[in-house]
């Protein structure tokens, strides 16, 4: 059935402004602390908890009993992950998986409190990219030329009309912001206070932008409207971005391990949906993009795609891996110049741990990482929101999600651990947790829930002294150790 609703972006209650007004609520004083285990709770932070938790029940049951109950802008118990035909298909959609979780959430030790949150998160689900949208049509051109269709479950083409938009978040994309904003809220109250709001940066895409909004409008909703951050900085792509950086014009690509590897796992695919759609001459390219309109069509339309009844589940594994190889290869460690696009992001991270000011000579911007305005301090939660790209060279630059041997381009190794879905689906989060435990501070890693190992610190089970920590990344406090002059950056004007 044809979907005719306007394309949904940010919330309609919450749009992409600098300054919102909430009134008296937002000049309160702060209310007195009370301990609470391993939280510090006042009243006000323990109601909105009440009251989040109760709504998060009713939302339960009422999503149990098969009622969508309704918010302004906002449907309350729509889950992307129950759109897939098959169990756990939206999990090889590579890049272009719906955002979950990969594991449960640990708490930090008994004997440790979490002092300070750091999150960098991908936009939320969207429609195709320019880039994307023209070769998916120029595979839909395909079947333009068919006679005849042999399988019933492609003849939906025969009458198919592309309708997706463009690049623009999708109400999907919008509500896994919305929902990971809300999270934050539930996992770290303890740290929220009138005198700590969460200071918010975004990237300036619009869909980058609008999943930024959408974070604060599900934080805010969480808190029941106590707790009200609002986008502080909109940072440009052109220049100094470490949010999306578009300073390494020499960095090279992945095309050629995609390609190589998409020629063979599509080369059976190819050969029977040209026996499936007669005259469509088909190629290995065109079987990539027609696969990525499940995850596309699937998540734009709120149901499952026919797309997806095309491909197997081993062929899906297939397409995944293209994923895989494209991030490995792109910006990963698969990439010379990949992971040094991550070392201003790392430099600011150490900042915000330390409390000391930015030292890069690469990415970072100095003028507004110099101004407490624009780069403060002295917050408990801190919230940037980038792309899938930028968010695979921070990974690599920290040295999280490290590969024994390089990603082989012929044959996926069933053991590995980089895999796209699990590194940057929609709306992947990286969250740094600063601990203070007992005399000592120690920092934590989670990449979609997931604790990172930190070996490179000396750890193993996930937790490193901050100065351990701030030791082991090398790699970004000597500025990428000569990689950065290699991107053959030549800047107009110093910033």
């Amino acid at each position: 059935m044809e979907d005719n609703r306007p394309p949904y972006c940010a919330p309609r209650w919450h749009t992409h402004t600098f300054v919102h007004d909430y009134g008296s609520r937002a000049t309160r004083s702060p209310a007195p602390y009370k301990k609470d285990g391993n939280n510090v709770r006042g009243p006000q932070q323990l109601m909105a908890l009440f009251r989040y938790s109760l709504l998060s029940l009713v939302v339960a049951s009422l999503f149990v009993a098969s009622t969508v109950a309704v918010l302004p802008g906002r449907r309350m118990g729509f889950s992307v992950t129950h759109l897939a035909p098959r169990a756990s298909l939206n999990q090889t959609w590579g890049q272009y998986s719906p955002y979950f979780a990969t594991t449960p959430y640990q708490s930090p030790p008994d004997d440790c409190e979490i002092s300070q949150v750091n999150v960098i998160e991908r936009h939320g689900a969207r429609y195709p990219t320019n880039g994307a949208t023209e070769r998916i049509l120029e595979a839909l051109a395909q079947f333009d030329n068919v006679t005849e269709f042999t399988d019933a479950k492609a003849a939906f083409l025969a009458n198919y009309s592309y309708d997706l938009g463009v690049s623009t978040l999708i109400r999907a994309g919008a509500e896994e912001s919305y929902d990971a904003g809300a999270e934050i809220f539930a996992r770290y109250n303890a740290l929220v206070s009138d005198d700590a709001i969460p200071f918010v940066r975004a990237s300036g895409s619009d869909r980058v932008v609008d999943s930024a909004t959408n974070w604060t409008a599900g934080f805010s909703a969480a808190s029941d409207y106590f707790f009200n951050p609002t986008l502080n900085l909109i940072i440009s792509e052109e220049l100094n971005d470490t949010l999306d950086d578009a300073m390494c014009p020499n960095v090279g690509d992945s095309d050629a391990q995609t390609d190589q590897w998409t020629s063979i796992f599509a080369a059976p695919i190819v050969e029977r949906l040209n026996s499936a759609a007669i005259g469509a001459n088909l190629t290995a390219t065109n079987i990539y993009n027609l696969m990525s309109m499940c995850s596309f069509d699937t998540l734009a339309k709120e149901t499952p795609s026919p797309f997806c009844d095309l491909f197997t589940e081993d062929e899906f594994e297939g397409f995944a891996y293209v994923g895989d190889l494209d991030k490995y290869y792109g910006t990963g460690y698969g990439q010379e110049l990949g992971r040094v696009q991550g070392v201003g992001y790392i430099n600011e991270l150490i900042a915000r741990l330390t409390g000391e000011a930015v030292v890069d000579n690469t990415q970072t911007n100095r003028t507004l990482d110099s101004s407490n305005e624009t780069f403060p301090l002295d917050r408990t939660i801190y919230a940037d929101f980038s792309h899938d790209n930028q968010m695979i060279a921070i990974y690599s630059a920290m040295g999280l999600f490290p590969q024994t041997t390089a990603l082989d381009p012929t044959s996926p190794d069933a053991s590995r651990t980089w895999r796209a879905a699990n590194l940057v689906p929609f709306a992947a989060r990286m969250v740094t947790e600063r601990l203070a435990c007992g005399e000592e501070t120690y920092v934590r890693v989670l990449v979609n829930d997931a604790l990172q190992p930190l070996e490179f610190c000396g750890s193993g089970d996930g937790t490193c002294t901050l100065d351990a920590f701030v030791e082991s990344q090398a790699y970004a406090r000597n500025n990428g150790e000569g990689d950065f002059e290699k991107c053959g950056w030549v800047p107009e004007s110093s910033s």
